[in-house]
């Protein structure tokens, strides 16, 4: 909802007030009087499918049923895909779909992303062979997995980071070529765009993930599209322990990964407002961008021309020595402000305790990959957020670069910069 003009004028002379003052941490008041949250999942009235679920209770079928089978549909009309098949979560979908492809051995996969990712390899004994981000972008970078291909390779997993679709020309053309399975982690993915197309159809199979932090949510949840549909029915076996079609017997070793009617009445409500969820986000980003962009320091991931990216995070990165401050110290300034950020994604997943512990060491080769973890930071945004928050953000920000750049000298020389 956008607020309207009188309302955005009080707005903006409250934010203007507040810059002219110290940031928390020097002394001034808090920009925000509550917490404000980094997400918040974008919902309805649920009175508005009480009958529903009365229906579903009454009928005793509570998972994988009616409506779970119309937001599958629904799904892969969306996508323009032939077929979705809904799971408890992305996790268990990635962890079904590279075991419905086959893939063994090796599989190339960014570090910057998160962790389960990677997960799903480990949970089906294949080792993950990380390959930095490009910068910018913060996508798998497309020129340096060939290196890494060995004849131990069977797929390649990229990520939609924050929703950014990356370079799938360029990845269709390396996993063609060389005779791989191609994969999406497109947890963060759901309303992007590539070159006009629509995410969910790229590659082998892509994997969406509905908990409350993404654009289109079920509340809990995972989607799998592919245009395979073999690979489709094992999925629909597998995500119910691999139990045969006439359940007699158990044809696949599986996971019990079914979802509920209730995620499945959730998310089938919540697909037929995404145009307008995705609108919003893409409005706001444009709004912080135009905010923030004159800070020296402060920078923004990069989607390529042709794409469109969901908007699932809006991540700003900081460069310490020209923004005053550390990531970190922002992040624990911006707090103070009672605004909610995140650093993401930290630690990369090569750098977190179980992959040392399986003795993957890929400190220092990764240099892209680190300092994206260690300068990247995400601030609220969500598919009902008002514009007004996303100026008392900026200002809070704005006013912490001042009051550092006022202080530059004593600041940096205490922070060592």
């Amino acid at each position: 909802m956008i607020a309207d003009k009188e309302t955005r004028m009080i707005t903006d002379r409250k934010v203007e007030e507040k810059m002219d003052s110290n940031p928390v941490i020097f002394g001034g008041e808090p920009m925000f009087k509550d917490l404000l949250h980094i997400i918040r999942p974008t919902l309805f009235d649920p009175d508005e499918i009480v009958s529903e679920i009365r229906e579903i209770f009454s009928s005793g079928n509570v998972t994988t049923s009616k409506y779970v089978k119309k937001f599958e549909e629904a799904c892969a009309g969306y996508l323009d895909v032939k077929n979705a098949v809904a799971v408890s979560n992305a996790t268990s979908g990635l962890m079904l779909a590279v075991k419905g492809l086959g893939l063994k051995g090796e599989v190339i996969v960014p570090s910057f992303t998160f962790t389960a990712t990677v997960h799903s390899l480990i949970w089906n004994n294949i080792k993950p062979v990380f390959v930095d981000c490009e910068q910018g972008t913060y996508n798998i970078d497309a020129s340096k997995i060939e290196e890494k291909i060995t004849s131990r390779t069977s797929a390649i997993m990229p990520v939609y980071i924050f929703g950014n679709p990356p370079r799938i020309k360029e990845l269709t053309k390396i996993a063609g070529r060389n005779n791989l399975k191609l994969i999406f982690d497109s947890a963060q993915g759901f309303g992007s765009k590539c070159q006009g197309l629509k995410a969910g159809g790229f590659g082998d199979v892509e994997v969406f993930s509905l908990s409350p932090t993404k654009v289109l949510t079920a509340i809990e949840g995972g989607l799998v599209t592919t245009n395979n549909d073999e690979l489709a029915e094992f999925l629909r076996r597998a995500r119910d322990y691999g139990k045969s079609r006439d359940g007699s017997d158990i044809d696949d070793v599986g996971l019990s990964a079914r979802i509920s009617e209730l995620h499945g009445l959730v998310g089938l409500k919540n697909l037929r407002n995404i145009e307008k969820c995705l609108n919003t986000r893409g409005k706001l980003i444009k709004e912080y961008k135009g905010l923030l962009s004159s800070l020296e320091g402060v920078s923004f991931q990069e989607v390529l021309e042709g794409n469109i990216s969901s908007g699932n995070y809006m991540v700003i990165f900081i460069d310490a020595k020209q923004f005053g401050m550390t990531r970190d110290e922002l992040y624990e300034a911006l707090k103070a402000e009672n605004i909610q950020t995140k650093k993401y994604f930290y630690p990369a997943v090569h750098m977190q305790k179980a992959y040392f512990l399986l003795g993957l060491d890929y400190n220092g080769k990764l240099p892209v990959t680190e300092k994206a973890a260690e300068e990247g930071l995400a601030l609220p945004l969500y598919g009902h957020m008002r514009p007004d928050a996303v100026e008392k953000v900026c200002g809070a920000i704005k006013r912490i670069y001042n009051y550092c750049r006022s202080k530059k000298e004593t600041i940096c020389a205490q922070r060592g910069l």
